[in-house]
């Protein structure tokens, strides 16, 4: 079960893709009574990050960013947005050549590549526990990075991770993010991950940022990355203020 501050985090997030969220749906996704849900609404609602209506709560009439700390574990961030992900994932797929020397970076988004990759003469390299294995059983060639594994992300990360990604020079990145904001541009709330995802972009001749429109206006710990640095890929249409900044791959559903 979810920690509050996970709840919080899941909330927001659903806020930012949808402005509007239901008690009895939010109940249901995170598996906590709704009683449960109006608390966390409530407590949201008393620090001004939402606004309660009937059955649920709507994000507040003016803009800015929320802060979002927590991660969530794998299982959790795969039962999100999963169509959004999944087009994303296959278009990032098609961007793979023959003898592109890739790194995958741990997380869902990049994950759903695995399924789409039909390029065999690729190389690739990942800090993702899961990702390693599943290229491996499609017959792709691939390396894992040495280093501390996370459980709750799978992913490999540290002093070491980094120690090994200096020994690369990559053509592509795939790289995901927890938050895109105008000021602090990429973020993620771990500190040791978030070295590893700033040396893949740097080792990187075109770094993509793979990231649904939920995650734009977010602001999570760590930044690794201004949004000038990489081109993002994402679904929907974003606010024009990014598309200035960047640039920005739209995947329409």
């Amino acid at each position: 079960m979810m920690i509050q501050q996970e709840r919080f985090d899941y909330i927001m997030q659903r806020l930012h893709a949808n402005s509007v969220v239901k008690v009895h749906e939010l109940s249901k996704e995170l598996k906590v009574s709704e009683s449960t849900i109006r608390r966390d609404i409530s407590d949201l609602a008393s620090s001004g990050y939402l606004k309660k209506v009937f059955g649920g709560a709507m994000l507040m009439d003016h803009p800015g960013s929320t802060s979002v700390s927590i991660e969530m574990d794998v299982a959790s961030k795969s039962s999100i947005r999963i169509p959004e992900k999944k087009s994303i994932a296959q278009f990032a797929a098609t961007l793979i050549n023959d003898n592109d020397f890739v790194f995958l970076d741990a997380g869902t988004t990049t994950g759903l590549m695995i399924d789409y990759l039909k390029n065999r003469n690729a190389t690739y390299v990942t800090n993702g526990l899961m990702h390693a294995l599943r290229l491996s059983a499609k017959g792709l060639k691939a390396y894992i990075l040495a280093g501390q594994p996370k459980a709750v992300t799978e992913a490999v990360a540290g002093s070491l991770a980094v120690e090994s990604l200096r020994r690369y020079d990559f053509s592509k990145c795939f790289i995901g993010a927890n938050g895109v904001d105008l000021e602090r541009g990429l973020t993620t709330p771990d500190l040791e991950e978030s070295v590893v995802k700033a040396e893949a972009i740097k080792r990187s001749y075109m770094p993509y940022i793979l990231v649904d429109s939920s995650k734009f206006g977010i602001v999570s710990s760590v930044s690794f990355a201004a949004l000038e640095n990489c081109c993002i890929i994402t679904d929907g249409v974003v606010d024009q203020k990014y598309k200035n900044r960047t640039i920005i791959k739209e995947v329409l559903k």
